[in-house]
């Protein structure tokens, strides 16, 4: 079936779809742009189909990150029903980072290789393995094979996190690609925020071990199913890439032919690219001591509020939920204004100061106060999250987007665990005080690295070098 639509042409040269034919709901960006050194003329297309891989790629992206803090937000419970220690729960959760820092490599290889729809697959695959070997864990001599499932997911965490700037590239136009990546930040957020809610009100603390072992095995029953359909629905509906390109920027990516891509040389070239680097840094400090706060935030605030689990929870809820409209905020800020340094160095800094005002009102004895902190704490620091996957492509295109963030998530992962052990130590030694502002001082640190970051937009100079090398525009005839 040819169906035939009209086209406006705009200043920049791009042509709109405004009527006609059977896919006029589709949004269509038709551009003549250098296609290599024939000369010819690359079409972009936008597909409604791209929002539901994005929003599929969330909804795993949501099951494995529920994973991550079910654990640690119900840790005194899990101590007494394993019968083990708080280093031991904490591991649960930082299995996660650890797993990471020697995956990331070769699952960024693969992603290039591969592709999305592999990875998806992989990702989901793993995913769902390991809440099922979960559901056979729920007795309290069996932690080791909790671990073993914890592994699993954790695994599946390194398929994914590298993901959502890749996926923007490739499926959405360039006036859309941090807000599409923030959507898949996301699912990541929105799962991180229910495994704040759910498990203390799945676990109650009762001290019957067989009710307890109830109720951890419906906990993982339910993770289990609703991986086992994502899972299925990946299979069914995730789709590689569009037929033809979202943006100039991709078409021409297309264009690279793949014996003149090195993995290992791309590494390189993001070794050496100091603007780059000095992102990597500051993002690891950041989202490092997201991680930490995370983690220990059941301990934190049990040590003020006794027998708070529940409360605990919906903290650790606030701060990610907060966090979510902050980062679809910064995400559509981004679309409008491309203004990325500045606005990643203002959220760093909100997030300075909202970590010292976290710090100082957690002991102040009134809940509803530390809801209201906890909230503006998460709004910059998990807002913080899209904007360091934006900024960093911007910096190194065209790079793959899998390498940089994959490069950014490792530091990340490697600050995580340093700073949970550490700020464990120092609430066991010092108190919550303490351990607080020693993130906040590498959050100053961050800060300030983040300042000195050259901002070389590289992608929007590429999106312009495109349009102003436009040398025709035609109507385009789509095929359905």
């Amino acid at each position: 079936m040819v169906g035939v639509s009209h086209f406006t042409v705009t200043k920049s040269g791009h042509i709109h779809s405004v009527a006609g034919g059977p896919d006029a709901g589709d949004q269509i960006e038709c551009s003549s742009i250098p296609n290599g050194d024939s000369g010819s003329a690359a079409t972009t297309r936008l597909y409604k189909k791209r929002w539901a891989i994005v929003f599929l790629f969330s909804s795993y992206s949501l099951s494995n990150a529920y994973q991550w803090i079910q654990y640690g937000i119900i840790s005194n419970i899990m101590m007494k029903f394993y019968n083990v220690d708080a280093m031991a729960v904490d591991w649960l959760s930082m299995v996660y980072m650890l797993t990471y820092i020697p995956f990331i490599f070769p699952v960024t290889w693969l992603l290039d290789k591969k592709g999305l729809r592999v990875t998806a697959l992989l990702a989901s695959a793993l995913n769902c393995a390991g809440t099922w070997i979960k559901v056979a864990s729920a007795q309290p001599d069996l932690f080791l094979v909790t671990v073993l499932g914890q592994f699993a997911s954790s695994l599946a965490q390194v398929f994914i996190l590298g993901m959502p700037s890749r996926l923007a590239s490739v499926w959405f136009g360039a006036d859309e690609v941090s807000t599409a990546c923030s959507i898949g930040v996301f699912g990541n957020q929105m799962g991180i925020a229910i495994g704040f809610l759910i498990p203390p009100i799945l676990v109650p603390n009762v001290d019957d071990m067989n009710e307890l072992a109830y109720h951890i095995r419906i906990m993982f029953y339910i993770s289990a199913g609703v991986a086992s359909v994502i899972f299925i629905l990946v299979i069914i509906v995730f789709q590689e890439r569009p037929e033809i390109p979202p943006s100039q920027a991709q078409a021409q990516a297309r264009n690279i032919p793949p014996d003149e891509y090195s993995y290992t040389a791309s590494i390189m070239r993001l070794l050496r690219n100091k603007p780059f680097m000095l992102l990597v840094l500051s993002y690891g400090l950041n989202v490092g001591c997201f991680y930490a706060v995370s983690t220990l935030l059941n301990r934190m605030i049990i040590e003020h509020y006794p027998g708070e689990e529940v409360n605990a929870g919906r903290i650790g809820l606030t701060i990610v939920v907060a966090g979510m409209v902050g980062s679809l905020i910064c995400g559509i800020w981004l679309d409008k204004t491309k203004t990325y340094k500045q606005t990643t160095l203002v959220v760093y800094l909100l997030s300075l100061i909202g970590m010292l005002v976290y710090a100082f009102t957690l002991n102040l004895g009134h809940l509803w106060v530390v809801f209201i902190t906890a909230g503006g704490l998460g709004f910059f620091m998990t807002g913080y999250l899209p904007l360091g996957f934006e900024f960093a492509v911007e910096l190194t295109y065209p790079e793959s987007e899998g390498t940089s963030s994959g490069l950014l998530n490792c530091s990340a992962q490697i600050f995580g665990i340093i700073f949970t052990i550490s700020q464990g130590k120092i609430i066991d030694k010092w108190g919550t005080l303490a351990g607080n502002i020693f993130l906040s001082i590498f959050l100053l640190i961050g800060t300030v690295i983040t300042g000195f970051i050259k901002s070389d937009l590289r992608r929007q100079k590429a999106n312009l070098k495109a349009e102003v090398q436009t040398v025709s525009v035609s109507t385009s005839v789509c095929v359905t």
